[in-house]
Parts: C-alpha cells; sequence; structure tokens
C-alpha cells in the first residue's frame, strides 16, 4: 500500500516540493528500510526463511532458491517496489523539468511501475528530443 499512495501522489497531485520529499523519504525511504530489515533478517535467521538456502547470488540456482520461499519473494518485491518508485520519481522530476506533458508522463510511470526497466527504457526514448532542445544534460 505504501509504494501504491506514493505512485498515486506521484502521478496525480501537483508536484511541490514537499511532496516530492514525502515520496523521496516517506516512500522510497520506507521501503529501503523495509528491504533492508527483511534481508538481514534473513540473513541472520531472525526471519524463518523455510525452504530456501542461505543467499547466493552467484548462480541462477541461487537467486531461484532465494525466491522460491515467501520471505525470499518479500524481499525481492520490496527491492523492485523501492528502485521503481525512485525511477518513477526521477522520471516526473525529469519530465517536468524538460516541459513534458503530465499526460504523456503518465503511460510511462505506469510502465514503470508495472514493469520499471520497460518504463525507464521508454522514458530515456522520450526525454532524448527535449534533452538535445536544452541541452544534453540538463
Amino acid at each position: 500500500m505504501l509504494a501504491l499512495i506514493a505512485w498515486i501522489a506521484l502521478a496525480v497531485l501537483p508536484r511541490w516540493p514537499a511532496l516530492l520529499s514525502a515520496v523521496l523519504y516517506l516512500g522510497v525511504g520506507l521501503l529501503c528500510f523495509i528491504y533492508a530489515a527483511g534481508l538481514i533478517g534473513v540473513l541472520t535467521g531472525v526471519i524463518a526463511n523455510t525452504g530456501g538456502g542461505g543467499a547466493d547470488f552467484s548462480t541462477i540456482a541461487g537467486v531461484r532458491a532465494i525466491f522460491a520461499t515467501d520471505a525470499g519473494v518479500t524481499i525481492g518485491w520490496t527491492h523492485y517496489l523501492a528502485f521503481d518508485l525512485f525511477a518513477g520519481l526521477w522520471i516526473a522530476r525529469d519530465a517536468d523539468a524538460k516541459g513534458i506533458s503530465r499526460f504523456i508522463q503518465a503511460p510511462i510511470l505506469l510502465a514503470t511501475l508495472m514493469a520499471g526497466p520497460l518504463g525507464l527504457g521508454i522514458w530515456l526514448l522520450v526525454r532524448e528530443p527535449a534533452a538535445r532542445r536544452q541541452g544534453r544534460f540538463r
């Protein structure tokens, strides 16, 4: 719910500095804290990782074993939520700075929420002409 509320605020509310800060710190920041607490909890055994092994990110089989448990899926999902919201916040700020309409931003933000790298990739394609008009890295 936390991520959904932050996404709705980002998509439909005026982008006042206080709102953007709230999305960053209360949205992304809290998701990062939840992720860290879950990861540390599983790695230390405080949170049971029933049916899973340790954290082995060096092989596909190791990553599959992490995501084969409820704890692993929850931690992974929180990871995606935090990074996708951070990317969405950057997209919204960057689009506003480049004068891109909210009607163009909305489907890109939705794509970022649902499939992070897809939405980010679309934004990188859409922003290029505006970035060139303003000076490449502004």
